[in-house]
């Protein structure tokens, strides 16, 4: 003969069994539980997204500023722009001189306009371009944040002048949400 199903959970080795939920750890699986919701609430607000910042230096006669990420994540775009500023052009050439190491954390499509010519001595990247038309001249750097980035970096840039020393520079950093 069979039996019921209604005798089988008498006969269970749990019927006995007293669950008890501490008071702290009631409160502790509440906090966790609204920190995750503000995570996720927070997430779709846009707070870990990117976060850029302008830096902006004058000295010797030239204006230098950036538009960089100031915080970001991991396989975002973000924008990377200088413009330089010389009241009455530019002479024969522009050199700009950038923390060559900074570009690591990047994947990139390169440098708008190209550079017509570019080395890399001592950590240091310089981006010789020939002279804009005008007082302004504006460098874009097409990139997004590497997907195995985990670390963000800091870098300077500065304009050269005709004597082969900065006359303009200015410190950034981009950090980068886990």
């Amino acid at each position: 003969m069979s039996s019921s199903p209604s005798s089988d959970r008498s006969a269970s080795s749990l019927s006995d069994v007293e669950i008890v939920i501490s008071r702290s750890a009631w409160w502790l699986r509440r906090i966790f539980v609204m920190a995750l919701i503000a995570i996720v609430i927070g997430g779709l607000a846009g707070a870990f997204g990117v976060r850029t910042n302008t830096t902006t230096v004058t000295d010797g006669g030239y204006r230098l500023s950036l538009e960089h990420a100031s915080l970001a994540r991991a396989g975002m775009d973000v924008p990377w722009q200088v413009t330089v500023f010389h009241e009455g052009g530019y002479g024969k050439e522009l050199v700009l001189a950038v923390t060559g190491d900074y570009f690591d954390i990047y994947e990139t499509q390169g440098f708008s306009p190209e550079p017509s010519a570019a080395t890399r001595g001592a950590g240091t990247l310089y981006l010789t371009f020939d002279p804009p038309r005008g007082e302004v001249f504006t460098l874009a750097y097409d990139a997004y944040i590497q997907p195995s980035s985990q670390r963000g970096k800091d870098g300077s840039i500065s304009v050269i002048g005709s004597t082969g020393q900065p006359v303009a520079t200015l410190d950034f950093e981009t950090r980068l949400w886990p």
